[in-house]
């Protein structure tokens, strides 16, 4: 068979995300002839004159399965790499018997077969280096690993004996997700060493977290998705796998489920890659709005008693005045307030229409077929949760669930979160960290305000684990995160603070590149690529597989593998034998592989053997999809949910009792976003702007793959309505700002995406000029640092904004 003719085969037996993410790649500004380019890198395409790179995978290489490294895209793929003279030549996908749904194959999107871009970029880091210009300017000079190592031991004795454990923060990162490459190394240095401030929650999911358990006392919401070819009607809300993966496999789970006769709509203010390849409609929302369209279709439910009465009234509560917890009974039950009861409005689709943009047919529409596809799947997305007041939008979304009895059944879906049943999944990281005897947290998106003001911080603040902090932040060890600057909110507010030497005494970024984190550091450590060091995974979110990541190339320069980092400077604070325990990468490895023996997989062979076989992972075929809550749907006496009530909880006593009706109401409501189209700030700023995954990167990672970068340059996508009344044109350079920052970005003008909203990835690098005016389309130059109410969690896409021609 000629190379044609093979890639072509390829391409055919594929599921349709390998193949459409090629051609779409115009869809977002890139050309024809780039996604042309970028296939016959990647072995896509035809080519009758490039056979040389497919004579890459010759003989001569030596071909390692491992897995995609980790940089929480959303997946966790299997890559065949293929190295010689220690270089990595060619990566492709998995290429194991693909057995069906049972057990399908872990294939990887084009930025895991892009890899070898970053892997061997010009610009890796490859010494200590230390700062000699301002914090933020990016002047350093190399260092030995001696000098940095002492550096690092002798600050992190200093801020203890000045300040105490508790001004010293390990931050949010997850550029590196093998258990030995990322942050959890330094934080078992930290308990080791006597402890860190801590945090909970994070960047991805800290209102949809922290919700969900309000109504069914648990994250573990979701049946395994194998399980979505069981239903007959799949509800896409703000819900991109296209792009952002959430679990391995899950467009392929989809387009199983529609060709078993499933209907899929997408909800979501762009015409994402998802509803594009995946959804049979597209029905755009203004952000921020989804509780009101959510509410609009329970009304419809209520009224034209299409709701399922008798499992609201075995396994719920606070629906109506019947079911109102003791202590509450005179309080407003979630049908008062879908009806108007109380308040005097009726939340229609008459109501909503206006404030969603949803025509009122069409919510009438999805509110009847949802509630009688029997059974139905409401998958909700992480975007519209990073919001102000996100917690609501994950409350009445599991409430539709709830009225209208698509719990516990087969086909059906809880909502929320939806980890995994019955056990809630993967583990993430199981690398020990050990106990902190710091037991005060904060949550992750407020570490600026432990950095101004964190000796005042309390549980108002949402600190937990102590009354007060007393003291602030004076130390950070950054590993992997590049969230401290350019996936934190409002940029240069963020920037300012690092810059003060006053404020945070030291900070170590340990990372591959000089990042824009990177350059506010005192110190930079060079660290390894998942491909240089011994890793070891298990799914994201969902999956039942155990992968294996076996060292394949040495790393560049000095750089080391951040367990080892850590090691060596516990080695000079007097506790290198406790913190290795005798074990090196690949030790730790063996043990990560007997843990997940002991909690999870069974059968998983032993290391040596893995990695003999090179096969690269341990898959558990799922036959049975568990189903969240199927007991309870049977016997919710015997088998109550762990809320208080041991039912689902439509009405929450807890949140009543907390008072603040007006921003956590004890039923789901929708409420005005403080940044918002409806408000006066519209009169200056009358742009919704979000940022949004893209293929380009994962978060700020991949960000300087130049082979992402042609085919899916960074753009700011605009309505044509929008364009044509700011004068821009398709390609042209546009300014993007509001009080809080600007950007410099070239626009793509579509109308896949809804009038009155802009679209930004995120994920660019942060790059001002002299003005300060960023030249890179970095969206959190315009996000805000406040945070939602009750997880105190990020809301970085409420944001309006202006555009102009630059």
């Amino acid at each position: 068979m000629s190379d044609d003719g093979l890639i072509k085969k390829k391409l055919e037996a594929a599921p349709m995300r390998r193949r459409s993410f090629l051609g779409w790649s115009s869809f977002f500004g890139g050309s024809a002839l780039t996604s042309s380019k970028l296939a016959k890198k990647l072995g896509l395409g035809p080519r009758a004159k490039s056979a040389p790179v497919l004579q890459e995978a010759s003989a001569e290489a030596k071909m390692i399965r491992t897995g995609c490294p980790s940089h929480n895209c959303g997946g966790r793929c299997l890559l065949k790499v293929y190295v010689r003279d220690g270089k990595i030549v060619r990566i492709e996908g998995d290429d194991r018997p693909n057995d069906g749904v049972e057990d399908p194959q872990l294939r990887p999107c084009v930025r895991g077969r892009a890899y070898r871009r970053r892997q061997d970029h010009p610009d890796r880091l490859l010494h200590p280096m230390k700062r000699t210009g301002r914090r933020g300017e990016g002047k350093f000079v190399r260092i030995s690993w001696d000098e940095a190592l002492d550096k690092v031991a002798s600050e992190m004795k200093r801020v203890k004996e000045t300040h105490g454990n508790t001004a010293i923060y390990v931050p949010y990162g997850t550029g590196s997700y093998n258990q030995i490459n990322g942050r959890q190394t330094a934080q078992r240095l930290m308990n080791l060493f006597g402890g860190s401030l801590d945090f909970y929650n994070s960047y991805s999911w800290a209102a949809i977290s922290c919700a969900t358990p309000y109504v069914y006392g648990t994250n573990v919401t979701g049946n395994q998705r194998q399980d979505w070819l069981n239903s007959k009607y799949i509800l896409m809300w703000s819900w991109n796998p296209a792009e952002m993966r959430d679990g391995t496999n899950s467009e392929y789970f989809l387009k199983k489920a529609k060709e078993k006769g499933a209907k899929l709509v997408c909800i979501d203010p762009r015409m994402t890659l998802s509803a594009v390849g995946l959804a049979d409609e597209w029905i755009p929302i203004r952000h921020g709005t989804d509780a009101a369209m959510m509410s609009a279709m329970a009304h419809v439910m209520i009224t034209e008693k299409l709701i399922d009465a008798g499992f609201i009234k075995t396994h719920c509560v606070g629906f109506d005045e019947t079911q109102m917890p003791p202590g509450a009974e005179g309080a407003e039950s979630y049908k008062d307030y879908i009806l108007g009861s109380r308040d005097g409005v009726a939340k229609t689709p008459e109501w909503a229409e206006p404030i969603c943009g949803v025509p009122k047919k069409t919510i009438v529409r999805i509110a009847r077929e949802y509630a009688t596809a029997k059974p139905a799947v409401l998958y909700q997305g992480y975007g519209m949760q990073r919001r102000a007041y996100g917690e609501q939008v994950v409350r009445a979304g599991c409430v539709l669930a709830a009225i209208t009895g698509t719990v516990g059944v087969p086909g059906g879906w809880a909502g929320g979160i939806a980890l995994q049943a019955p056990d809630g999944g993967p583990a993430w990281t199981v690398f020990p960290t050990g106990s902190n005897p710091v037991k005060a947290k904060i949550p992750s998106f407020l570490w600026t305000e432990a950095v101004l003001r964190g000796k005042d911080m309390g549980p108002t603040d949402g600190l937990v684990g102590a009354e007060k902090l007393g003291t602030n932040i004076k130390m950070i060890y950054a590993v992997a995160c590049n969230a401290l600057i350019n996936q934190h909110a409002n940029i240069n507010r963020t920037a300012k603070i690092l810059a003060d030497e006053k404020l945070v005494e030291f900070l170590v970024v340990q990372d591959n590149f000089l990042t824009p984190t990177g350059r506010f550091a005192d110190l930079l450590l060079p660290a390894c690529t998942q491909f240089e060091t011994w890793g070891v995974a298990d799914g994201w979110k969902y999956g039942d597989e155990v992968i294996l990541m076996p060292k394949v190339v040495d790393p560049p320069g000095e750089a080391k593998s951040d367990y080892r980092i850590c090691a060596d400077i516990a080695q000079r604070l007097g506790l290198g034998d406790a913190y290795t325990e005798g074990r090196d990468e690949r030790d730790w490895v063996a043990w990560s592989i007997e843990f997940f023996r002991k909690q999870r997989f069974p059968n998983v062979p032993a290391l040596d053997e893995f990695e003999k076989s090179n096969i690269g992972v341990y898959s558990v075929p799922v036959t049975k999809p568990a189903v969240a809550f199927a007991e309870f749907r049977k016997d919710p006496m015997n088998h109550p949910l762990p809320t208080p009530s041991g039912r689902i909880e439509i009405f929450s006593q807890r949140l009543h009792d907390l008072n603040k009706p007006d921003v956590i109401p004890a039923v789901p409501k929708y409420i005005r976003e403080w940044e918002s189209p409806f408000g006066p700030e519209a009169k200056k700023y009358p742009l919704q702007v979000v940022g949004h995954h893209y293929l380009a990167t994962v978060h700020s990672t991949l960000d300087n793959v130049d082979w992402l970068r042609e085919a899916w340059p960074q753009r700011v996508f605009i309505n044509p309505l929008d364009a044509e009344a700011r004068g821009v044109a398709n390609g042209d350079q546009v300014k993007v700002y509001n009080d809080r920052g600007a950007t410099l970005v070239r626009c793509r003008v579509t109308k896949r995406i809804m009038p009155g909203v802009i679209a930004i990835p995120q994920g660019a690098w942060w790059d001002p000029d002299e003005k300060g005016v960023d030249r890179r389309g970095s969206v959190n130059v315009l996000t805000s640092e406040r945070w939602t109410p009750l997880a105190f969690g990020n809301a970085q896409h409420t944001i309006m904004a202006q555009v102009e021609k630059a």
